[in-house]
Formats: structure tokens, C-alpha cells, sequence
């Protein structure tokens, strides 16, 4: 068999086919002119297309004699031949120039062969691959020079590499040349296989040797298919998948089914339905039955009715009744709608409750009330409402209508009014109803007010405006109707002259014998109190304030009336809900101020259903913050405790809280705006520590912020226990709180005290100056509280100066007594703010250099960037270093934000965190340097 290559000259290599040691015929060129000196010999492949090939390797397989071993050679055998190529966009017409030829490398034999080998037919195989490129043309030649080698050339093999096509997390990627840079990553973006759609972008990336590195993002299959087999294959009949994402398909839910495949909701059985905001997951459901058993009740002027739930709920607990009122003549088919006379207590339609009271109905009519159950799908429903009726006839007697009324005087602000009882009242009087309205307002509102007697004093009126006034009796058998209208006017400010003089002088004599009961009092207390031990009762003397803890009155609820105020629930308007917290809604509202001035604020509620024990947790927070008086505590403006629900009210502060704040504005705020959040924040908490307050649960979820950026100390009050938890977290009634917050002393021995404070302070520097990134990142609760006790620290945030994280580290001293107090805290941080130029020194200013040559600096080195990259907890990422050509500190330190992203780094805490240590490493091996280290 003769190959089909150039060789000139003619003579030199020879085609020739032989036995190997197998005894299979393998075809070889060989050359072996070893006798005569000067031999240029070459051997040339034919044209060889590079199809996408950007760098190709040329596998050569050849023997090589020992020239020791060939008698008579007088020094003009060679032991090497020599590989060149030539690019070509031509496969045919070219002349063979060695002149053109670039040359690849010299190659020779790790094993050569001898006489004695060729003897006992052992052919020591040689096998060496060079690679070449970039290749920019559409094929190339490769040449093989002889220099007077004795070679036999077995085998070429020439390839060239690729990332093969692959399916990963769903998502396709097409087969992929690696790029000739051996040390960069060719990013592929894939393509959701069928069915399937992306949740984030899927990215694989092709490393030099063919290899698939790095992989990102994944498809999820679309709604109605699941994964099966890294494939998304339809829901059968019978199932379905309402939601994108990676879960198994579900059986349908009761009395529903579906027919088709691929199905995203099944659909309801006749009879049955799924309301608007019903998730596919809920079973199909259907209107209720009639209500059961209705009874009903006269009592004076009130009619109850009360009556039986379903039989049948239809499958749901969203059940509602509603009462419709008619009017029926001797012929039950005649009736009507009762209309706006009647009233329902609390109303006729969309009751909870099964049970209505009815009121102001008239006597001698028949009523028939007829009572519906409801639920969400009954809207949907074409069957017949199903309802229970009762008919009642009212045969008690009304009183008669009330004749003329008088005015018997008028002040700016009331009108005294008196009347006659009914002629024909048909029972006691048990009172009257007085409804009144401006005049100018007759169809927009009106009020009512109640009294026994035949007489009122209207107040809370208008000076010098008409008013209209309806008045009717009450007795056991009903209402009579209403009077006709009376008109009177209030007065105006000359007509309340002389009554305010004698006002004023009963007022002046009330508060003389007042103040003189008040001084008694107070003797008697103070004589008293020193005798007795009564517990939660203290004195203040002029120049000082004590936290009082509520916890030590005898009875907690008395510490409320001390120290908080009592609101009128009517002076509050609730607006909106802006939040719940653990006892019920938090809204935002308007306070309406003795000065008639409203005032924005924040009100927390009481839910219902509590028990005593929780209305005494819920006030104990006002208990406390009634103590406290300083521009950076939250203030508190009063309690409702008298009336329903429950309510504190505390100053609105429009920004919330501290860490959503920053985060929501990352990058936004000079330097200088935040150490000025931080100093109010020491501030409050200097003013705490001073009255003997310890916070316990300092974060930056507990300062909130108003429309001035100043920050206020909140939460206070929440009973905090430790107990033994995997989580190491202490709990309290409002749930656990994290350790990162904590100092070591008061998890290990619950020793809370302002020094345990000023180490939370220190955290919330750190949240400040990170834009409320979360401390410690991902690392769990355990490793946190192993990692303080081994001496780590959090290192400081991007852009943080050097004297603010010096001041961190200082609250996060181990022994509590070096840990600054907030005295010292808030004097810093006037300075700094006194002197901004203070805050222009980063981290590297705080690195500790040695003073004497030879001295190891105060700074780990590390070996390896694996070692650098568990040191900060980030050692889920060496692959993506190693794979990215990333494999010395050397190279790892010049790395930019950009490239920590494009190696598929994507979570921005990890980002920051990397990006942090690696500016502290350069800024440290500059100083080592500049110190005249070697680094």
C-alpha cells in the first residue's frame, strides 16, 4: 500500500508496509540515510481542511534507532527530525517550498531501539503531541524534515478539541471550540429544552481541553410538564402542574379532573366550582344549603333572630349569611322590601356570626325575614338561592310622636333643649333619641345623642350655625316615630361672656383645693412608702432618672398609667396598615393634638381574642418607653387601654426601619450622612445606658428612620430568656433573635449589660457602613459563635474608613471591661464628624507593620488561593478560581469586581466579601513592601 504524500527528494522516505509485533500490517514511512552527511529530507501530507478548529494537535507515533547501535556512522547520524506546517485556503496546486514553511518544533525519541532489538522484533513505539495555532486559513500541510535520523513514522494523528454538545439543568448547549488563550473560558449561553422555560439564565463555559466549567442558572419545565429524565414530559390525564418550576405533577384536587394532557388547573365537576383567588391546589367546591332552625326573639325594642349553620358548608369555610326584611299585607304574596327604616345590628348582609338584631321596626306589621348562607363560589352557582324564612307579627303599641320643643338657652358651642312626654306614651319612657344636623348638611350626616330625662344639653356645636333636631321616645314595646324639625341657632361669642366668667371662677376654686389635696397626698405617700414596701413605687430626686423595670410593680398594669398617657380613642385616625407585628396590625394615622393639630403617627394594636397575660406583654413596651425622653428614642404619645382595641401610639417615622432603608438606597449617602446616623444611634443608646436601661436586641431592624435621616432607638420591652438551642439564638415572646447580633458573654451566660450593648453597636456600625448587608453573610449560627471565639472578626466593608472600623473592633473586644462605653463611643464620633478629613484614611492605615526589619507583619499570608479562599468562608468557589486560570494569590490580587462576576461569582454579598479581602491584601502587601519586605 502506497500513501499518497509528497516526499522529495523521491528516494529518501519510504512507503512501506510490515508486521508489528501482533503480526498486524501497519504502513510506515521511514527514512534511515544515516551513512552520508547533509541529508534534507521531507515528507508532506496532503491538504487537511480545519473545519471549526481554532487550534489543532498533531499526535505523531515513530521508532527511533540508537545511532550507537549503527556500525561505520562516522558522526552523521541524528537522533531528532523536525515538524513544520503551512496555512492554505488552496487544497490543490501547491508547490512544495520549504522556504514557506513555519517550523512547529524539533521532536525526539524518549526510546530508541537497537540491532538486538530489531533482532527479537521489540519496536520501542514513541508517541509525542505538539500543538498548533491560532489557524486562520481553511487548511494547512504538515511537513516532516529527516536531518540523517534512522525513523520509521507509524502514525499522524491530528485533532482538535471541543466542549461536546451537553444537556444541563434542563437547558441545552450546542457543541462549543475552545478558545486558543488556554487561560480563558468561552461563555455559552443554553437554549430550555422543549417545555421548559428559564429561571435564570443557563451558562456553561468551555475550558481549553474541551471540558464544560462553571455551571449557571437552569430552566425549570413550563407549567403542565414535569422534569423526568432531564426532560420535561406533559402531565397525564388526571394530573396537573399549576406552577413553573421543577416539581412532579399532582393528582387532582376532590371533585375536579382533567381530560387532555399538559394541563395547568383541572376543571370542576358539574355542581361544583372554583372561586377567583381559589389555588389550583383546592379542591372544587359548592354553594352552602339553607340555614337550620331559626328562633327569634322579642326584648323591649329589639328583635334577635338566631338560627342554625348548614347542614352542608359546600366544602368551604368562608361562610357568610345575609338577612333580607319584607313587609306582608293579609296576602302573603304581597309583599315588600322593608326598606330604610329598619336597622340591623351589626348589619344585614355578610354576617359571620349566626345571629342578627333588628331594631326600629314598626308595631302591627307582619315581617318575614328570610336568612341565605353564602360562601365564595355561591356567585357562580345558576341553582336557586337556598334560604330559610320566619314571619313575625309585631302587635306591641309605639308611644305617640312628641310635640312642640323648646330652646331653653344657647352658648357658642351647646344648645339647652326641653319637651313634653308623648300624649299617649303606652308604656314608660325609657328615653329619648335627640338627632341632629347642621342645616346647611341635611343630606351629607347628622348625629344623635341620648337622655332620659325630657331635656338636653347639646354640645360640641358650631358658634352662630343653625342646627335641626328630631326627637322620639323609647319604651319597652318600641320607638315612636320621629318629630317634626325644630330649628335653633347656637350663639356667638358676646352671648358666652358672662357664662365663661362664672366658668373661670369655679374653676380657679376647684384647683386651689386641688392643689392642696395633691401636696397632702404627696406627704402622705413619701411617710407612708418608707414604712411600707409597696411595690413599683420609687422617688425621684431633682438632677437624676431611673429605668423603672415594670416588672417590679405588684401589679405590672399600674406601671402603664404611670408612665404612659391615656389617648381618647376618638383623637386617633387610622389611615392605612403598614405592618403586623407579634400581638396584632400595625397601622400609620393622625393624632389630633389638645391644639386641635394633627400629628402623624404610628399605632400598634392588640388583637382580639387575647389574654390577660398577653395585654400585659403588649403594654409592657409602653411601660417602658414612657420613660424615656431624648430625640433618639422612638416617642411615645400614649395608650388606649380603657376601650377596644388595645392601642400604643408612638411617632410615625416615614423611612422604617434602618437596614431596609440602606438597602433599598445602597451607595446613596456620603460618608459623612452616615456617621452622623451612627452618632445619633450612640446617642440614644448613651441616654439609655446613663438611666440603667440595657436594649438587649440593638440591630439595625430596630432603629427607625424618619423624613430627616435621624435615627431612633425602638422595640423595647420584649422578654428575652436564653435557652438550649442548636442555633445558639436566644428567644423572646417576639421570637428568636440571631446570635450576630450578641455578645459572646451573653450567649455563653446570659450577662447582659451596656457593655453587651456596645458589642450589638459595633454590628450595627458594620450594617451602616455595608448598606445593611446581613453580618457574618451565609455562615451558619454555629460557625459564627465558633469563628468569635477563635478570634475572627467581620472585616470592614468596601469604603469604609480606618478610624470607623478600628471603633468596631474596639466594641467587639472579648473581655466586656475594654469595650468602649457610649460616652466615649458618641465623643468619637464628634470628632470625626468635626474633622471630616479623618474619614478620607482607609483599612490600610490600621494594619499593624512591624518597626524592626525581619519582623513578621500582622497580617495572615497565604500559600494558596484555596487557603485564601477558606480563610474568608468562601471555599464553595476554588473550582471557578481554578477553572478561570486563577491558581496563584498573585494573580488572584489583580482581579477586578468584573472578573470576580464573570467566573461566576454572582451573589452580591459574596462579591462584596471577596472584593473586601482582596483590597485589604493589596493594601497590605504595599505597605510590606514599602516597609522593604519581599513579597
Amino acid at each position: 500500500h502506497t500513501l499518497p504524500w509528497l516526499a522529495p527528494p523521491p528516494w529518501a522516505w519510504d512507503a512501506i508496509t510490515e508486521m508489528d509485533e501482533y503480526n498486524r500490517p501497519i504502513h510506515t514511512y521511514q527514512v534511515c540515510n544515516v551513512m552520508e552527511p547533509n541529508q534534507n529530507n521531507w515528507l508532506r501530507t496532503n491538504w487537511i481542511s480545519r473545519d471549526a478548529a481554532q487550534k489543532i494537535y498533531v499526535e505523531m507515533k515513530f521508532t527511533l534507532r540508537d545511532c550507537n547501535s549503527i556500525p561505520w556512522v562516522l558522526g552523521t547520524c541524528k537522533e531528532t527530525f523536525n515538524l513544520y506546517y503551512l496555512e492554505s485556503d488552496e487544497s490543490h496546486g501547491i508547490k512544495f517550498k520549504p522556504n514557506q514553511y513555519s517550523k512547529i518544533d524539533t521532536i525526539a525519541a524518549d526510546e530508541s531501539f537497537t540491532q538486538m532489538d530489531l533482532g527479537d522484533r521489540i519496536l520501542k513505539l514513541n508517541t509525542e503531541v505538539r500543538e498548533v495555532g491560532p489557524i486562520n486559513r481553511k487548511g494547512f500541510f504538515l511537513a516532516f524534515q529527516d536531518i540523517g535520523a534512522c525513523i520509521a513514522l507509524v502514525s499522524v494523528r491530528v485533532y482538535y478539541k471541543k466542549c461536546p454538545f451537553t444537556v444541563r439543568n434542563l437547558a441545552m448547549f450546542p457543541d462549543t471550540i475552545p478558545r486558543v488563550d488556554s487561560s480563558s473560558l468561552v461563555e455559552v449561553r443554553g437554549s430550555c429544552v422543549k417545555s421548559a422555560e428559564e429561571r435564570d439564565t443557563p451558562k456553561l463555559y468551555c475550558g481549553a481541553d474541551g471540558d464544560w466549567l462553571v455551571p449557571l442558572g437552569r430552566c425549570i419545565c413550563s407549567v403542565g410538564y414535569e422534569e423526568v429524565d432531564g426532560s420535561c414530559h406533559a402531565c397525564r390525564s388526571g394530573f396537573y402542574k399549576a406552577f413553573a418550576g421543577n416539581i412532579k405533577c399532582s393528582k387532582c384536587p376532590p371533585h375536579s379532573q382533567t381530560f387532555v394532557e399538559a394541563t395547568s388547573v383541572c376543571q370542576c365537576e358539574k355542581g361544583y366550582f372554583r372561586a377567583e383567588k381559589d389555588p389550583a391546589t383546592m379542591a372544587c367546591t359548592r354553594p352552602p344549603s339553607a340555614p337550620r332552625n331559626v328562633i327569634f326573639n322579642i326584648n323591649e325594642t329589639a328583635l334577635m333572630l338566631e338560627w342554625s349553620p348548614p347542614s352542608d358548608t359546600g366544602g368551604r369555610k368562608d361562610l357568610t349569611y345575609s338577612v333580607i326584611c319584607k313587609k306582608c299585607g293579609s296576602d302573603a304574596s304581597q309583599c315588600e322590601i322593608c326598606g330604610g327604616g329598619i336597622r340591623f345590628i351589626p348589619r344585614h348582609t355578610g354576617l359571620i356570626n349566626s345571629s342578627v338584631t333588628v331594631l326600629d321596626f314598626v308595631s302591627h306589621v307582619n315581617y318575614t325575614f328570610e336568612i341565605e348562607a353564602m360562601n365564595g363560589v355561591s356567585e357562580l352557582s345558576f341553582s336557586p338561592k337556598q334560604f330559610t324564612a320566619i314571619t313575625i307579627t309585631t302587635d306591641q303599641d309605639a308611644p305617640s310622636l312628641i310635640g312642640m320643643v323648646r330652646k331653653d338657652w344657647a352658648s357658642q358651642n351647646s344648645i339647652a333643649l326641653s319637651w313634653q312626654d308623648p300624649d299617649f306614651p303606652n308604656g314608660a319612657i325609657l328615653d329619648y333619641e335627640i338627632k341632629y344636623y347642621e342645616k346647611e348638611q341635611e343630606q351629607l350626616s347628622y348625629s344623635s345623642t341620648r337622655s332620659k330625662a325630657p331635656s338636653v344639653i347639646v354640645t360640641g356645636l358650631k358658634p352662630a350655625t343653625k342646627y335641626i333636631f328630631h326627637i322620639r321616645a323609647r319604651t319597652a314595646t318600641g320607638y315612636s316615630g320621629y318629630s317634626q324639625k325644630f330649628e335653633f341657632e347656637t350663639g356667638d361669642e358676646t352671648s358666652d361672656m358672662a357664662a365663661e366668667q362664672g366658668q373661670i371662677l369655679v374653676i380657679a376654686t376647684a384647683a386651689v383645693g386641688g392643689f392642696t389635696l395633691l401636696v397632702i397626698l404627696t406627704l402622705f405617700f413619701l411617710i407612708t412608702g418608707s414604712k411600707n414596701n409597696i411595690s413599683g413605687f420609687s422617688v425621684r430626686f431633682p438632677g437624676t432618672k431611673t429605668y423603672i423595670d415594670p416588672d417590679t410593680y405588684e401589679d405590672p398594669s399600674l406601671a402603664v398609667h404611670e408612665f404612659a398617657k391615656e389617648i381618647d380613642p376618638s383623637r386617633i385616625r387610622i389611615e392605612r396598615v403598614i405592618g403586623a407585628g407579634e400581638f396584632g396590625e400595625v397601622c400609620s394615622g393622625r393624632l389630633k393634638t389638645p391644639g386641635k393639630r394633627e400629628i402623624p403617627v404610628a399605632i400598634k394594636t392588640l388583637k382580639g381574642g387575647y389574654v390577660d397575660r398577653q395585654r400585659r406583654d403588649f403594654l409592657r413596651e409602653a411601660s417602658i418607653m414612657g420613660q424615656f425622653d431624648h430625640p433618639n428614642i422612638i416617642r411615645l404619645e400614649g395608650v388606649v387601654t380603657k376601650s377596644k382595641p388595645v392601642m400604643i401610639v408612638v411617632e410615625y417615622m416615614e423611612n422604617g426601619s434602618l437596614d431596609s432603608f440602606l438597602r433599598k438606597h445602597d451607595g446613596h449617602f456620603t460618608v459623612i450622612q452616615l456617621v452622623g446616623m451612627l452618632r445619633g444611634i450612640a446617642s440614644g443608646m448613651k441616654y439609655l445606658s446613663d438611666m440603667g436601661y440595657v436594649h438587649r436586641d440593638l440591630a439595625a431592624r430596630n432603629i427607625l428612620v424618619n423624613s430627616n435621616l435621624m435615627c431612633k432607638v425602638s422595640d423595647f420591652g420584649l422578654s428575652r430568656v436564653l435557652e438550649d438551642d442548636p442555633e445558639a439564638a436566644y428567644t423572646t415572646s417576639g421570637g428568636k433573635i440571631p446570635i450576630r447580633w450578641t455578645a459572646p458573654e451573653a450567649i455563653a451566660y446570659r450577662k447582659f449589660s451596656s457593655a453587651s450593648d456596645t458589642w450589638s453597636y459595633g454590628i450595627v456600625m458594620w450594617e451602616v457602613m455595608s448598606y445593611g448587608e446581613r453580618p457574618y453573610w451565609e455562615m451558619s449560627n454555629q460557625d459564627v459563635i465558633l469563628s468569635i471565639e477563635e478570634g475572627y472578626r467581620l472585616p470592614a466593608p468596601m469604603g469604609c474608613p480606618a478610624s470607623l472600623h478600628q471603633l468596631m473592633l474596639h466594641c467587639w473586644q472579648k473581655e466586656r471591661n475594654h469595650r468602649p462605653k457610649f460616652t466615649d463611643i458618641v465623643s468619637f464620633l464628634d470628632k470625626l464628624i468635626r474633622n471630616p478629613s479623618s474619614l478620607h484614611t482607609l483599612v490600610e492605615d490600621v494594619l499593624v507593620m512591624p518597626d524592626s526589619p525581619g519582623e513578621v507583619p500582622e497580617y495572615p499570608f497565604f500559600v494558596s488561593v484555596s487557603d485564601w479562599l477558606d480563610s474568608i468562608k468562601m471555599g464553595q468557589y476554588k473550582n471557578n478560581f481554578m477553572a478561570a486560570g486563577y491558581t496563584t494569590m498573585d494573580l488572584v490580587s489583580r482581579m477586578s469586581i468584573d472578573e470576580i462576576r464573570r467566573i461566576g461569582v454572582v451573589l452580591i454579598g459574596h462579591q462584596r466579601r471577596i472584593v473586601s479581602s482582596l483590597q485589604t491584601l493589596r493594601l497590605h502587601m504595599m505597605h510590606i513592601q514599602e516597609k522593604g519586605f519581599h513579597v
